[in-house]
């Protein structure tokens, strides 16, 4: 017993760097949950310059977060740290998508593949979202793609019929994404009829006019 209080002093210094890692981890989590949806935000407001310098930051954070986690993986692997990334992720896809740009990796975002997926499937909740935006404007090819991009993103989901543990309860996310795209496809399709319809009015009241 006599080196019972050196032990003690080891593991009371060690539970305080892992507290305030752990401590640290959960403000840069809340602060780049944050900066994502004001990236997703600035994106619906097509105020794109502003979208891509949060997304910058919320890149430089995300790194961070990766880095100062390197020696924790418990802590790296928590839920809220998985939460924020995948927010992460969700944020620079819609954001390299809307754009037209190429579709990021998870290795390229340095992400796990399970966080990757679980915020590629809630971008089809924020396409939904700005193609609705779209249509009260009148119907687009620009829903069109929108709708697209669902699809696709639905299509690979479905695929991933692997256990819970895997992918980050996947499965679950993949039935919202579908119940949001089957009704964002009755929704273009309602805009597209109401389109042609009142063409074919204006065509109409057009032959009467002239007759």
């Amino acid at each position: 017993m006599d080196r019972l209080d050196e032990i003690a002093e080891n593991i009371h210094q060690a539970f305080q760097v892992r507290t305030s890692t752990r401590d640290k981890a959960l403000t840069q989590a809340r602060t780049l949950t944050r900066y994502c949806a004001d990236t997703i935000r600035a994106v619906h407001r097509n105020d794109f310059d502003l979208a891509k310098e949060l997304l910058d930051q919320a890149s430089k954070l995300a790194k961070s977060l990766s880095s100062d986690l390197e020696d924790y993986p418990d802590l790296y692997y928590a839920g809220y740290t998985q939460d924020a990334l995948k927010e992460y992720a969700e944020a620079s896809i819609v954001y390299a998508l809307v754009n037209e740009k190429e579709l990021p990796t998870p290795e390229e975002l340095s992400l796990e593949n399970s966080t990757y997926l679980n915020g590629l499937a809630e971008t089809v909740g924020e396409f939904r979202r700005r193609c609705l935006d779209i249509l009260r404007q009148g119907y687009s090819k620009d829903a069109e793609q929108l709708l697209q991009y669902m699809d696709d993103i639905y299509a690979v989901l479905i695929t991933m019929d692997y256990p819970n543990a895997i992918t980050g309860g996947i499965r679950r996310q993949t039935d919202i994404a579908r119940s949001i795209l089957e009704r964002t496809r009755g929704d273009l399709t309602l805009s597209l009829r109401q389109e042609h319809l009142e063409k074919s009015m204006q065509r109409l009241e057009a032959k009467v006019k002239d007759s």
